[in-house]
């Protein structure tokens, strides 16, 4: 059976924090406030995983109330979601993930990040699909006040 699952995540900007997106560290005046390392892309892609074997959420799995996860990177959260796939007897076809910023630019850091998750997951890059966008000014990531990100995962059962 072929399944779909949606993710989405948001993370406040702040000063005093470094900027991780797709398990990779991003030069910029700020990073994302959160209890992991708020990076919001593995999030969205966590939880589209999670979503398309209906077991549950991000927040459900790994909570923010549990200090094990305090600072903590994101691709190992994500390298639990594999491991709970593949004992459902599940297998990732493929990931379309979406980084919605006004900055920093992203697209220089497509690549890396493409391969950080298609590692973590072990699967080919080819399956793992990222891109960036902003909102022209518009709402809280066109002011510059938090980073989102949306993603979709198709997996086989």
């Amino acid at each position: 059976m072929i399944r779909i699952g949606q993710g989405y995540d948001v993370h406040r900007l702040v000063k005093g924090r470094k900027l991780i997106m797709g398990g990779k560290e991003i030069e910029y005046e700020k990073g994302l406030l959160g209890h992991s390392d708020a990076d919001v892309l593995t999030h969205a892609i966590c939880d589209a995983l999670l979503g398309a074997a209906a077991l549950g959420d991000i927040g459900r799995r790994f909570p923010d109330s549990d200090p094990k996860y305090k600072d903590v990177s994101s691709l190992k959260l994500l390298a639990e979601v594999g491991k709970m796939l593949k004992t459902m007897g599940c297998e990732i076809n493929n990931i379309d993930a979406i980084i919605i910023a006004e900055e920093p630019k992203f697209s220089p850091h497509i690549d890396e990040m493409r391969r950080n998750i298609a590692d973590t997951l072990n699967i080919g890059t080819g399956a793992v699909s990222i891109k960036a966008t902003t909102e022209e000014g518009l709402g809280f990531t066109g002011k510059k006040e938090g980073i989102a990100a949306s993603a979709v995962a198709i997996i086989n059962e």
